[in-house]
């Protein structure tokens, strides 16, 4: 049977977006040969402090500044479906979508405190996972609880890839059944948003205050008065 388009998640606070998010984006839509990647703006995220967190029109801001003229589409769906948790989310796209494939995309760094993640073996058994390597994090990633059970599931980027770049269905070989682990090694990106903030505290000033249209769901996302 015919499977519909081939699109990554890659879910996180994007506080704010940048160059790294887009890179890593792009290299795993080059990597698995994905129709398009969703950004998941989190209106709030379970494993990080509420302090220093910008307001969802902000970070969703920056998002769309991250994404242009990319296969990317930026989404705050979350907001919409009432999850907090990742499992949820995936259980209500996977619903909400039934002829899309999608793949879970994080960095090696959430991989090391992915057993922290509530429900995370059945993240794992929702959707294939691709791993990203981030400098610092790999051996980490490797010892975790959470690869120890994931081990056993590795596959080659191959075996996930869609027999065309430019194909809309996937077939033949490549089903993209779960639990699957897929590692992604490329030319490492230093940046990260705490270090914008810091060099940047009012980055906020440049985002956010204006009404928004959210890409995948069309509803507007609107500033904090």
């Amino acid at each position: 049977m015919p499977r519909g388009p081939l699109t990554g998640l890659l879910g996180g606070s994007f506080n704010p977006a940048h160059g790294g998010h887009r890179r890593i984006t792009r290299f795993a839509l080059a990597a698995l040969r994905l129709d398009e990647v969703w950004w998941l703006v989190s209106p709030g995220n379970p494993l990080k402090p509420a302090a220093g967190m910008a307001p969802l029109a902000a970070r969703y801001g920056s998002a769309l500044a991250q994404a242009r003229r990319a296969p990317i589409r930026v989404t705050a769906i979350e907001r919409d479906l009432g999850t907090r948790f990742t499992a949820d989310t995936l259980a209500a796209l996977v619903r909400r979508y039934p002829k899309r494939r999608f793949v879970w995309l994080m960095g090696a760094d959430n991989l090391a405190q992915f057993h922290r993640w509530r429900d995370w073996r059945r993240i794992a058994r929702t959707v294939p996972i691709a791993v990203i390597a981030r400098p610092g994090y790999d051996a980490t990633a490797v010892a975790s609880p959470a690869m120890a059970w994931l081990g056993r599931y590795r596959r080659t980027v191959a075996s996930l890839r869609s027999p065309s770049g430019n194909s809309p269905c996937i077939t033949g070989r490549a089903e993209w059944s779960a639990p699957a682990l897929v590692i992604l090694r490329f030319d490492p990106d230093p940046r990260s948003a705490s270090a914008i903030r810091q060099a940047d505290p009012d980055w906020t000033r440049r985002f956010g205050a204006r009404s928004l249209r959210d890409r995948l769901t069309l509803r507007p996302i609107e500033p904090k008065p």
